[in-house]
């Protein structure tokens, strides 16, 4: 079951896509939605990474980006200010 959620996300594929071989994808998908509901994936990660990180296999750096991503104008929800023929926008 674990194999064929992990396989769904690395491949990207639908639920109804995944290959037979694990089982009906419904039953798969109900799993994973329980699994997500419950709290069990957070379980799961937590007890993973305090493993790895008493091994020493986790690096803890933290790296910062700055880059600034703009939005094309008709991405936000704000209307669009009309600026009178022949004035200045800025300057």
């Amino acid at each position: 079951m674990v194999e064929a959620i992990v396989y769904r996300f690395r491949t990207g594929i639908a639920w109804r896509d995944l290959p037979e071989s694990f089982g009906p994808w419904q039953t798969i998908w109900e799993r994973h939605k329980r699994f997500s509901t419950d709290g069990t994936w957070d379980k799961i990660h937590a007890r993973l990474v305090a493993e790895a990180d008493a091994a020493g296999e986790v690096d803890w750096t933290v790296s910062v980006d700055s880059t600034i991503n703009r939005a094309h104008q008709h991405a936000t929800t704000l209307g669009r200010v009309e600026v009178p023929a022949g004035r200045r926008t800025g300057g």
